[in-house]
């Protein structure tokens, strides 16, 4: 018996966020909306929106001793979260500088801060948040070392969830872990090595997320999502390949929309959905999120969601 529907390893980040008529160009200064500050980073966000949806939710993270530490660990405890992994201290906790344009559109810088002391020792000294997961979670807004350690601290049965957002390249023990690996058409160039100039990209994997998802499948994921925005997803494993259709929304701010979609996606395949079916329920987790500004406060309900 698993105490936690979802164990969420990941960053936690205060969200800076300024509205735009458009980004500037280099050397140029555009003027914003006033700035609002949000609960934010893609672990936080994560846990969040699992357990805004009902999941039995954990959070591994840092923050730091300071305001916006404490602003996490509100939400955090507000939405649900067990915060008893949410590490204090070390650093001042991260920030993410965020611009969105009136199409709904994100630019985002993020300062680590205390994201970028969450350590392999950490994740050890949390064995046994690993043992009582049904599912864990990670991104790269945290050391990629500490995301090893995280796949080799997994529980005999557990599954693990990485959305690789920032992209890098991953180790293979990391990618064989993957069940799925979760990425939109940027970030699978990345780990395919076909980043950069559009042409080199399509001579190496193919200009067709189905070609994407079957040459990442090759690397060794178990299965893999891609994202395609307003275009829905496409799922893939050893049992073949299925488009999940979109939900048609007007998005206001797309700002932890895939975070959502993660959380959502991770908790469905915890409770015995097959990846299709989970799939489509993510994408309309994130179809809500996209209606409403900010990232963890857009993040709906079950109800919410099956209202719609």
């Amino acid at each position: 018996m698993y105490d936690y529907d979802l164990l969420v390893v990941g960053s936690a980040n205060a969200d800076l966020v300024i509205g735009v008529e458009r980004r500037p160009a280099a050397g140029e200064t555009v003027l914003g909306s006033d700035l609002a500050v949000h609960p934010g980073g893609k672990g936080a966000n994560q846990a969040v929106a699992a357990a805004r949806l009902g999941a039995r939710t954990a959070l591994l993270a840092r923050v730091g001793d300071d305001a916006y530490g404490r602003l996490l660990l509100d939400s955090q405890r507000a939405a649900g979260v067990d915060t008893v992994g949410v590490l204090v201290g070390g650093a001042p906790t991260g920030i993410a500088l965020i611009t969105v344009d009136p199409s709904g559109d994100n630019s985002i810088v993020v300062s680590a801060g205390a994201n970028g002391r969450l350590t392999p020792r950490d994740v050890r000294a949390a064995d046994g948040l690993f043992r009582a997961s049904r599912v864990v979670s990670a991104q790269l807004e945290i050391p990629l070392e500490t995301v090893v350690e995280a796949v080799r601290s997994l529980a005999p049965g557990s599954r693990f969830v990485l959305n690789p957002s920032p992209p890098r390249p991953l180790p293979a023990e990391v990618l064989a872990a993957c069940d799925p690996l979760i990425v939109n058409e940027h970030e699978a160039k990345v780990i395919l090595g076909a980043a950069g100039d559009a042409a080199v990209g399509e001579a190496a994997v193919g200009d067709r997320p189905e070609d994407w998802a079957r040459v990442l499948l090759a690397q060794g994921p178990k299965s893999v999502v891609v994202t395609l925005g307003a275009e829905g997803a496409l799922v893939a494993s050893a049992e073949g390949v299925e488009r999940v259709a979109a939900v048609k929304v007007d998005a206001v701010d797309t700002t932890g929309a895939g975070d959502s979609f993660t959380a959502a996606l991770a908790w469905k395949l915890g409770a015995g959905s097959s990846l299709a079916e989970a799939a489509a329920y993510a994408a309309r987790v994130g179809a809500v999120a996209v209606t409403r500004r900010g990232a963890q406060e857009s993040f709906p309900t079950a109800a919410e969601v099956g209202a719609r």
